[in-house]
């Protein structure tokens, strides 16, 4: 199953693909970002979001995808950006009718580390570890969608056990 990961941002959208094959590796198919130009009107910046993220699903047709929800305490504005970019994203997975799923903060560090208060440099370490990386991911927004996508397999994998 290839699963597309996406960490949602207007300045910086994180995606990553992660492979499970049937003996249950995990394996880094690609990982990036997609960034837009602070000084583009945000409607540009969305559609450049949504075209990009188009492209990758296009070229990978992944089996799922899973988006990190939206997390803020204090700045409403950088909220609301995000949550348009996380619109956008959503869309270009929805219009290709495959399975979408969406994990809080809490729900991805407990997924790929065992525990939901993990730190930033806990989370990358294991990504390493679990995909069998010489280094972590980088940027952080790319491992951050590395980290969505070994979610939704572990939680995908929970599910099917349960069945």
């Amino acid at each position: 199953m290839l699963v597309l990961g996406i960490d949602p941002g207007t300045a910086t959208t994180g995606y990553g693909l992660v492979r499970e094959d049937e003996g249950g590796n995990l394996s880094a198919v690609d990982f990036g970002v997609v960034r837009t130009p602070a000084q583009d009107p945000m409607p540009q910046r969305l559609l450049q979001i949504y075209h990009q993220i188009q492209e990758i699903i296009s070229l990978h047709r992944p089996d799922a995808g899973a988006v990190e929800k939206l997390f803020f305490q204090s700045n409403v504005k950088t909220g609301m950006s995000v949550g348009q970019a996380r619109g956008v994203t959503l869309l270009a997975l929805a219009e290709t009718e495959i399975p979408i799923a969406e994990y809080t903060p809490l729900a991805i560090k407990q997924a790929v580390v065992g525990y939901g208060s993990a730190d930033k440099r806990q989370v990358q370490h294991m990504i390493r570890a679990l995909l069998g990386l010489d280094d972590i991911p980088k940027p952080d927004d790319a491992a951050d969608a590395l980290a969505v996508a070994i979610c939704y397999l572990h939680s995908y994998r929970m599910e099917n056990l349960a069945k």
